[in-house]
Parts: structure tokens; sequence; C-alpha cells
């Protein structure tokens, strides 16, 4: 059920604080966030929601500037919370609140349209700096999960380089054959469409795995997904 804190009157928007609207399944996190948020200068914890569902509510009623917003809860988790809140005209800004710092979570928040994703532990004057950074359209990063997306981009970037120079070594007959392997088509498909015999794919593939020290067509395939050519 959400908690929504009545507007204060006579207040205008040049010297209103920031509004926050705390989305989290569990009591004790809610009520620690607004207890610490709200007694901070210039922000002002405006409303509480349990569960994603709630959340398109609380914003037509309160108009918040900024949610923090968990990642799972039990009835709409909160990546689908985002996504909906950030189709919205003039939609409020989100930073993603959660102990789970999987990549996979990461970047999906940040591709909903997070402004920031931090980490529960994440001190106060922390979770603090990244409401009113957010609010002014700076995303914000908590440290680990920084590190987590810079190493995760250099193992990709590294993995593309690797592929590449691998692949450098086909001929351009084999490269095409290659791609095609990627793409899941069979010996006779790929020999329909590179205008070949099957027993001319096949000759070719055996080149490639030879060349490439690869055992199988699934190596293939992901040499050339990890060179972004499928």
């Amino acid at each position: 059920m959400a908690r929504v804190n009545a507007p204060e009157p006579g207040q205008t928007s040049s010297d209103r604080p920031l509004r926050v609207l705390v989305v989290d399944d569990d009591a004790l996190v809610r009520a620690g966030l607004a207890m610490m948020l709200d007694g901070v200068h210039g922000i002002r914890v405006v409303g509480e929601a349990a569960d994603g569902a709630e959340v398109p509510a609380a914003a037509d009623a309160l108009a918040p500037d900024v949610v923090l917003m968990d990642l799972r809860m039990p009835g709409v988790d909160g990546i689908t919370a985002t996504v909906r809140l950030r189709r919205r005209p003039d939609p409020p800004e989100v930073i993603v609140l959660t102990t789970f710092d999987a990549d996979e979570n990461i970047l999906r928040a940040l591709r909903a349209g997070a402004g920031g994703f931090l980490l529960k532990d994440t001190p106060p004057d922390r979770i603090v700096q990244a409401v009113r950074r957010v609010a002014e359209g700076e995303p914000i990063l908590s440290p680990r999960v920084t590190r987590r997306l810079m190493e995760r981009a250099a193992v990709q970037a590294g993995a593309y380089e690797r592929a590449r120079e691998a692949l450098a070594a086909l001929s351009p007959r084999e490269g095409e054959v290659a791609v095609a392997v990627a793409r899941g088509s069979s010996n006779a498909e790929i020999a329909a469409e590179l205008f070949m015999t099957v027993a001319t794919v096949k000759a070719h593939v055996s080149h490639v795995l030879d060349k490439l020290g690869l055992d199988n067509r699934t190596q293939i395939a992901l040499l050339a997904h990890d060179a972004g050519l499928a």
C-alpha cells in the first residue's frame, strides 16, 4: 500500500525541495530511507510504495522528481516499473537501489532508463548526493558498479579484437561460411545461399576449423558473435 505525504501549502516550484518517492517491498528499508532523506535540507520524501504496480498512481499523485526503485518486488519488478515511468511525458528520474549487482541487472536497469544504479550498502551521504545529481540529469553509479561495467567492457573489447584477428586468417569465402554457420544455417542452406555444393561447404567448414584451431561449429559461431559478425 502506498504512503503519501500531503503537499506543503504556499510553496513555489523555485523553493520547493526535491520530491522523492521510495519504492521497496521491505517496510524497514522504506522507513530507513525516508528517515534519512527527510532529514536532509532540500530533499523531501513525498511517498512510499511497496511494489512497482503502485508506482504509476503514486507518480500521478505526487509528481516526484526522483524515484528510488528496488529491483526485486513480488508483483511488478523495478525494471518494468522503470520502463513504464520513463515512457511518460516529463518523467521522474529513477535511481535503482538494490542488493543485486549482477551485470544483467545493471545493464537492464540502465537500458530501461534509470539515471543511477546504487547498492543498498552505499553510504547515506552518497545516496543523498546521488539524488541531487540525478535530479539535475547527471547519471551516477556506485563505484563497485562502475568497476563491474568497466571490467565487462574490457573483457568484451578484448574478445572482439581477438575474434577479429582470428577470423582475418580466413579467406573471404571461408569468412562467409563462418558467418552463415554462426547464424545457424545448415550445410544445405549455406550451399543454396552462397551458390556452392554441399560438399564444398563441408570442405570450407573443415578449413575454418583447422585454421582457427576449433573443434566444432558452435565454436565457430561463438567466435563470429564475438567479432560482431552475426
